[in-house]
């Protein structure tokens, strides 16, 4: 953290202050979060949320096929809070999501994104990453209203995202 802040001019100690912080321990707290983020975006003037592992907490509280329901529609009405902070605020908001193997895919891809239609619905843009050759990363944009799918390979370094 600190070298990219130098590397782009900045103080990282008012860079790291500029930074607020919440950790969620279940998905009940994880949604008591996002209301709460309302009052703390319009204090602070955020302009970006990031919501690490969206789908982590539910998979693990709401098991097996007769829970599916009732998770799918708590997770509904936590993304869509998420996008009325976004839409009220004018921020963005990036989530990151989990994968999950599909063993009945014979040909293609067998891995697709946990949580179904209701994570895809609720996604604007949808960025696939993965590791690719000699320290890179790969993004692909796998749907979005605006953008035509298309992959681009970059390299996290200590002055930040570059291109490999």
């Amino acid at each position: 953290m600190y070298e990219i802040a130098e590397a782009r001019e900045m103080n990282p100690e008012e860079v790291l202050e500029n930074i607020v912080y919440a950790r969620c321990y279940n998905s009940d707290h994880q949604m008591l979060l996002a209301e709460k983020a309302f009052q703390i975006v319009e204090r602070e003037n955020v302009k970006l949320v990031v919501v690490d592992s969206l789908i982590s907490h539910f998979r693990g509280e709401y098991i097996g096929r007769e829970n599916l329901a009732a998770r799918q529609q708590k997770l509904n009405k936590y993304l869509h809070s998420l996008l009325r902070l976004a839409e009220i605020y004018n921020l963005a908001v990036v989530v990151t999501n989990q994968i999950q193997s599909n063993p009945n895919a014979f040909f293609g891809n067998p891995d697709r994104p946990a949580g179904g239609n209701i994570v895809a619905h609720a996604s604007t843009h949808r960025v696939w990453l993965r590791k690719g050759k000699s320290n890179t990363r790969v993004a692909k944009i796998i749907d979005s209203p605006y953008l035509p799918e298309k992959e681009v390979s970059f390299r996290i370094t200590e002055k930040g995202v570059e291109d490999p």
